[in-house]
């Protein structure tokens, strides 16, 4: 799959839309589709690797199709994928999915959260799918507990708007989403 792929961070941000993520739990396994992404190019100042490398960002450096995962702000996790050439820093936040397969399992591992919620927002999803920084690093390319798959129909319109919850580099148009979704996050004005 690597080899299908672009390297270029905002057009892999655009290629994952459609993509099948799929989580091996204990309790069976769980399938979405992306329907969500931003972009986190190599010298926007909102980049986690924008400073340069550090203990925490290695995974951003790592070769296009590898996991990131990160703390923010003490709470939740969020999924990355490095989206560049190894040695250079820069990755795709993964937004929002949709749920095809095992959506019962996650509504009995989060049974206080309402069905549509469980994986709008990469906190959330994070969250649903016991994404922590033990998958930091991981090869997204190859199966295991956590892996990209192909799409799993045709492409739908793509829309483009800011990136949500960030201060810096904030009005650039780096989300995209599938339009139409009914599992996105984010307002309806950004979703339009």
């Amino acid at each position: 799959m690597r080899a299908r792929v672009p390297r270029a961070t905002v057009a892999l941000a655009r290629h994952l839309l459609g993509k099948v993520l799929v989580r091996e739990l204990p309790q069976g396994i769980v399938l979405a589709r992306v329907v969500e992404t931003e972009a986190y190019p190599q010298n926007d100042p909102a980049c986690h690797a924008f400073r340069g490398m550090t203990p925490r960002n290695r995974a951003l450096f790592l070769d296009v199709g590898h996991a990131y995962v990160y703390l923010c702000y003490g709470t939740s996790y969020m999924l990355n994928v490095a989206s560049e050439r190894a040695g250079t820093g820069a990755g795709v936040l993964i937004r929002a999915l949709e749920p095809l397969a095992g959506l019962e399992i996650l509504e009995r591992m989060r049974p206080d959260t309402a069905p549509r919620d469980l994986l709008r927002g990469p906190g959330r999803l994070a969250a649903a799918l016991a994404i922590d920084r033990r998958l930091d690093g991981i090869d997204l390319f190859s199966r295991g507990e956590l892996w990209l798959a192909r799409e799993s129909r045709r492409r739908e319109a793509i829309g483009a708007s800011v990136r949500i919850g960030i201060t810096r580099a904030a009005d650039a148009r780096l989300r995209f989403y599938v339009k139409g979704s009914r599992w996105l996050s984010g307002t309806r004005a950004l979703n339009a």
